[in-house]
């Protein structure tokens, strides 16, 4: 596993890059104007394509080395992610009760001049 980074191999990166590529092409073909709007589509086929390229044909067998590594389970996964839900609805409730308070804040008139 020499050529990983941060866990992850050459092709998690070369996807990331072609879908940044990708994006930034078509934000630039989508200013211009008539028909080269229509450029998009081929762009994020060709994207599309690369993907699924890399996500099915990988270069490295998925068998696994007769080696074993020590295996870390994450004992607390579910208790986690219904904290995280929990704490998402909170932030949301919260959130939407704080918009009436910021939409109907008073906006007093001015008094009107008069000489």
């Amino acid at each position: 596993m020499a050529t990983t980074v941060l866990g992850v191999g050459l092709g998690v990166f070369i996807i990331i890059l072609v879908w940044i590529l990708t994006l930034v092409f078509a934000i630039i073909l989508l200013r211009g104007s008539g028909s080269t709007k229509l450029l998009v589509i081929p762009l994020l086929l060709m994207a599309l394509f690369i993907t699924v390229a890399l996500v099915f044909f990988p270069r490295r067998s998925e068998t696994t080395s007769p080696v074993r590594e020590k295996e870390i389970v994450d004992s607390f996964f579910i208790g986690r992610y219904v904290l995280l839900s929990v704490v998402s609805a909170v932030f949301l409730v919260a959130l939407f009760m704080m918009l009436p308070l910021h939409f109907l804040d008073p906006v007093y008139a001015k008094p009107l001049r008069t000489h």
